[in-house]
């Protein structure tokens, strides 16, 4: 389907371009969220009475969104979540819970805003891009983790993961007895040692 841009989006264009996209994307996004027009005769004179309008409004909208890019420098959330000893969350971090946390931080933001491609599976530090206006994007830390010290630990760049499988590493000791013979245990050498002595038992016996 052909359409005419009311805005830039993406990897598309930018406002009063004329793009073909598939019908279904153009069906389910494109048109509902007046991104877009059909790009038929009536609709392109339409656009162009109104083009003038139509630019200005968007340059109003980004001027605003710039502003409202300035109170993102720096920005963070904190999740915390259940999660196993591998790291992996029971669950995920969905975009709502990006909303609600950002919200929470003083941040007003829509769902839309928010570009997750994929939702968060597992603790650990991410950078989530929110689009302000299709010509302003910001990019906000998202830490989640276990506990609010796990949190920090990461805020501080320690890898919370790789901490925990040197720590269990660390754990293991093996005896050592520095008479055994190369490669032998202790156990081996006492079990090696036994016969040994009943023999001698026996030599002197005789």
């Amino acid at each position: 389907m052909d359409v005419i841009l009311l805005e830039r989006v993406e990897k598309l264009g930018a406002i009063g371009d004329v793009v073909t996209v598939k019908d279904g994307f153009a069906r389910n996004f494109l048109l509902p969220n007046k991104k877009a027009l059909r790009a038929n005769d009536a609709n392109k004179k339409v656009f162009e009475a109104n083009r003038a309008r139509i630019e200005a409004d968007n340059a109003n909208r980004r001027s605003e969104a710039e502003k409202d890019a300035k109170s993102y420098d720096g920005a963070s959330v904190t999740l915390i979540r259940q999660a196993s000893n591998t790291g992996q969350l029971y669950g995920s971090v969905a975009v709502r819970d990006l909303v609600e946390a950002l919200e929470a931080a003083g941040h007003k933001v829509a769902k839309s805003a928010i570009v997750l491609n994929k939702p968060i599976k597992a603790i650990g530090l991410y950078e989530v891009n929110v689009a302000l206006h299709p010509e302003v994007s910001v990019t906000v830390k998202v830490n989640v983790a276990r506990s609010p010290e796990e949190a920090e630990m990461q805020s501080q760049g320690v890898d919370v993961m790789a901490a925990m499988f040197e720590k269990d590493e660390a754990g293991f000791i093996e005896e050592f007895d520095p008479n055994a013979e190369p490669g032998a245990t202790a156990e081996v050498k006492v079990v090696a040692d036994e016969p040994q002595a009943d023999a001698t038992e026996e030599a002197s016996e005789a």
